[in-house]
């Protein structure tokens, strides 16, 4: 039996999986079990933000593996104490919650917004606005809080509790928030990336700030995708000129161990005490091993600016392309809207010769490792211009 009917016999079948069986990679390079090589401009979704087996990386991770693997939160561990005072040295807030996942992180400061509210108020103001077209994670409450019909279906009852407005409409947004009293929090990503690599207009992002500030309501960031470097700043947020309530990491934070992570400001930092939140794996030491090792890059010289200077680099080639319309998003989180191909027929022909990319709605995404080589980008570059003709 091959791995794929294996995989396929016991494993639940809810991804579109391409025929790909993955087995060892290095930097920006995959090799399947064939040994057939990928240059990789999806990186885990965002996940493996040093690329594939980054030697200082590992080290890291196989160091930590062989002191303490594990040990439930009743305890203190050194290694998460010198990543949560570094994590919020570089973002600027007060305390941070780790958990496992962006949908983890995300329950979070659900949870963080309804109970400062309730603190303050009372029980009935618990609304949380989210936006059109934005995703938040997978659980019952995640999806609740997702702005897409699509995912509205199936797991009847969804947690009641939130509203979606249109993105960039300015005068939704404040009709919204002078009628329905209600609301507690506003949720957003600033470039939306399973709704299309989409990114909020800066005069949008200072009204949604202004109106909350004026009515106390918190403003969280969805930044489990955007955050950690991959826009070109630490946070996306740097680069509009904002600091969201509460922030929410994922994805790149631990260069591919599971990790998530709610970061507190100063109004919301002590607002869950004990017993109101909790994870068996939070914090875990092999992940913050390696969430130290992605902080050990993103803060050495010149690295961000790399990063600014690759997706600017990528986003000038692909408006090169005939058959590409138009490139959103920032840094290297990038979309690509097409002219006329259908963007999850150029991703099966890309993996056919030796790219691999993501799609998003109807545009090609593309997140490639923050560490790629120039050399890397060209390779992988040159495929897609290849299949795009």
């Amino acid at each position: 039996m091959s791995t794929i009917e294996k995989f396929d016999s016991h494993v639940m079948q809810t991804y579109g999986r391409l025929p790909i069986v993955l087995e060892k990679g290095s930097s920006a390079c995959a090799v399947d079990e064939d040994g057939k090589s990928y240059i990789d401009f999806g990186s885990g979704i965002g996940t493996n933000s040093l690329g594939y087996c980054d030697e200082k990386w590992a080290d890291a991770v196989c160091a930590q593996v062989r002191s303490i693997q594990h040990t439930s939160n009743y305890f203190y561990t050194k290694v998460q104490a010198d990543l949560a005072e570094r994590l919020c040295g570089i973002t600027g807030y007060k305390s941070v919650f780790f958990g496992n996942s962006g949908a983890e992180a995300n329950e979070c400061a659900i949870k963080i917004a309804r109970k400062y509210s309730f603190d303050k108020y009372g029980k009935d103001r618990g609304t949380i606005v989210t936006l059109v077209n934005s995703f938040h994670g997978r659980t019952v409450t995640t999806l609740s809080a997702t702005g897409q019909d699509v995912f509205h279906n199936y797991f009847f009852p969804f947690t009641p509790g939130f509203v979606n407005t249109p993105v960039n409409d300015i005068p939704a947004l404040e009709k919204l928030i002078a009628e329905d009293k209600s609301i507690c929090a506003v949720m957003f990503e600033f470039v939306q990336g399973e709704g299309g690599v989409n990114r909020l207009d800066n005069d949008f992002v200072s009204k949604i700030f202004e109106l909350c500030e004026k009515n106390d309501i918190l403003t969280i960031a969805d930044e489990v995708q955007s955050g950690m470097g991959r826009t070109g700043t630490v946070l996306a947020s740097e680069q509009y000129g904002v600091k969201p309530d509460v922030t929410t990491l994922a994805k790149g934070i631990a260069g591919g161990i599971p990790m998530g992570a709610c970061l507190a400001g100063e109004k919301c930092a002590q607002v869950l005490g004990k017993g109101a939140h909790g994870s068996t794996f939070g914090g875990n030491p092999v992940a913050c091993a390696g969430a130290g090792a992605v902080l050990d890059r993103l803060t050495s010289d010149g690295f961000l600016a790399d990063v600014v200077n690759k997706g600017y680099y990528i986003s000038k080639a692909l408006l090169d392309m005939d058959e590409v319309e138009a490139v959103t998003g920032m840094g290297m989180m990038i979309g690509v809207v097409l002219k006329d191909k259908d963007a999850h027929e150029v991703m099966e022909k890309a993996a056919e010769k030796g790219l691999l990319i993501l799609t998003a709605k109807e545009k090609v995404r593309l997140l490639p490792p923050l560490t790629i080589s120039v050399e890397d980008i060209d390779k992988g570059l040159d495929i897609l211009r290849e299949v795009l003709k």
